[in-house]
């Protein structure tokens, strides 16, 4: 069959083993905005109640494409019926409406013609699976081409950057490929493969109270299908992958762990604030493959890059050029392009010392900073050339030493400098950010008049709310967070950055 133009490029995958939620949480997804929804038959405990979900949902929804999978387990699936159980579920699912069918291509290369009943009924999908690795795929495409089947289906496990570029290959070449990188390594692959030319991309069903409003109603949900997926509703309304083309600018940040950046929620909401043709997408990156990050951020390319935890370092020797700034600080939290060359810079001092500045003058105010990274290499240099008397602590002795002696400072014991009392402590570490939100350095009295948390993720930090019991000023992680990301916006677009935006973004997400 010809592929419909109105394909929708996000597909909901409903995974639940229950089938009065699976089919309520099909309804749902269609009620709020999903067109494309994926039954996953084989993960209902009663498989055999799944053409009549299908059926349900293509009545009340008859403009939405249902995609009815019933994988076998011995390919990955939980279906443990035979491959003729398995395809006679199918034939059921298309006749009571399902508009495109998922086989895996063990089941068709085990049954030749299994695709002959379905021909004009629906689109067939051929599917490849591989959970452990991305290898070589072109041997893969050609067992799929050879199904004969309308669309066909790469999902692999990414496990180190240039993985992406391998399945963004694949849409390149072909009109009816969707590809899926599984893990959160293929963040790119998922949700860029969509504007490179892939059909459509996978989500996670989102949450939904069924029926909305009703007498009864409860809240249903089901977690991902497959690592890595984000949910449908971010895949539509924050990263626009319906909007995005070819010459969408593909931007990201660069962690390890990714999962709890806000930096994807502001700057894509920045850039539809602005109008500013970009996606930008978590990619976590593990340490050894910092050099493979910068092969995919040459080739694909990658238009900009902002780098937390643990890299700011680590990408150093590995850029063309790294400005003034950065070099000082040594460390580079944005990547940009400048005159076809890569090149790195820092903007962690500017949002540290903004903030301040709107409640102190920094002239000669003692300040202690904690920690002996990134962020405290900038507090530190950023501070001093405001003029403040900075000491430098922190838990491991040794790092902490070396940090002073670089940049001119007063190196303090922990145990010295919770004895003392300053005007402004910075607090440069991990420690309280999620998904470890109970940490705190400070339990006992918090040795300053203004504390600065840099963590943001969550906004208020166990110590800040520990400090303003004890009366002390405090500001806030998502201020330095707002300040440095509106000076990256303004490096990779040129552009003023919609700082109440930026801000907004983050407010709402702390009361979700």
């Amino acid at each position: 069959m010809a592929l419909p133009p109105n394909l929708p490029r996000v597909c909901a995958c409903i995974g639940h083993t229950d089938a009065d939620r699976a089919e309520a949480l099909a309804m749902a997804s269609c009620a709020h905005g999903e067109a494309l929804v994926e039954l996953r038959i084989d993960a209902l405990a009663d498989p055999s109640r799944g053409p009549g979900i299908v059926a349900g949902v293509a009545a009340r929804n008859p403009a939405a494409f249902v995609l009815a999978t019933c994988r076998r387990r011995e390919n990955s699936g939980g279906f443990d019926g035979s491959v003729s159980d398995q395809l006679a579920l199918l034939r059921r699912a298309a006749d009571r409406g399902a508009r495109i069918v998922d086989i895996e291509i063990e089941t068709l290369e085990a049954a030749p013609g299994a695709l002959e009943p379905f021909r004009g009924r629906c689109l067939t999908l051929a599917s490849y699976h591989d959970f452990e690795r991305t290898g070589p795929l072109d041997r893969v495409v050609r067992r799929l081409e050879a199904t004969g089947a309308d669309i066909l289906k790469v999902a692999t496990r990414v496990n180190r950057p240039t993985d992406n570029l391998a399945l963004l290959d694949l849409c390149r070449a072909r009109r009816n490929m969707v590809v899926a990188g599984m893990g959160e390594e293929g963040s790119v692959a998922r949700l860029v493969s969509p504007q490179r030319g892939g059909l459509f991309t996978y989500a996670a069903p989102d949450s939904y109270r069924w029926p909305a409003g009703g007498p009864g109603g409860e809240t249903v949900s089901a977690g991902p299908t497959a690592p890595g997926q984000v949910s449908a509703r971010a895949a539509r309304l924050l990263y626009r992958i319906a909007s995005g083309s070819e010459a969408t600018g593909v931007y990201a940040v660069i962690a390890r762990p990714v999962g709890h950046s806000l930096s994807p929620l502001i700057h894509n909401r920045a850039f539809e604030a602005v109008g500013f043709d970009g996606i930008y997408v978590p990619l976590l990156v593990r340490p050894s493959h910092v050099p493979d990050f910068f092969d995919l951020a040459r080739r694909l390319p990658v238009s900009g890059a902002s780098v937390t935890i643990p890299h700011k370092q680590a990408v150093i020797p590995l850029l063309d050029s790294v400005d003034e700034t950065a070099r000082e600080i040594g460390a580079v939290n944005t990547i940009y392009w400048r005159g076809g060359q890569l090149a790195g810079t820092n903007t962690d001092a500017r949002g540290i010392v903004s903030p301040l500045l709107k409640r102190t003058p920094l002239d000669e105010a003692t300040v202690l900073v904690v920690g002996n990274g990134g962020a405290a290499k900038a507090a530190v240099t950023a501070l001093r050339q405001e003029g403040c008397q900075v000491s430098v602590t922190g838990r491991n002795p040794a790092r902490v030493a070396r940090l002073a002696q670089e940049h001119g400072v007063r190196p303090l014991d922990f145990s010295d400098a919770t004895g003392r009392f300053f005007d402004i402590l910075v607090q440069a570490t991990p420690v309280g950010m999620t998904p470890h939100v109970d940490g705190n350095l400070f339990p006992g009295r918090v040795p300053a008049k203004i504390v600065f948390d840099l963590v943001y993720n969550p906004l208020e930090t166990v110590l800040l709310r520990h400090a303003a019991d004890q009366g002390r000023t405090v500001i806030s992680g998502i201020e330095m967070f707002v300040e440095q990301a509106a000076e990256q916006f303004r490096i990779w677009t040129g552009m003023e950055a919609p700082r109440a935006v930026m801000r907004d973004a983050l407010l709402a997400h702390k009361v979700k």
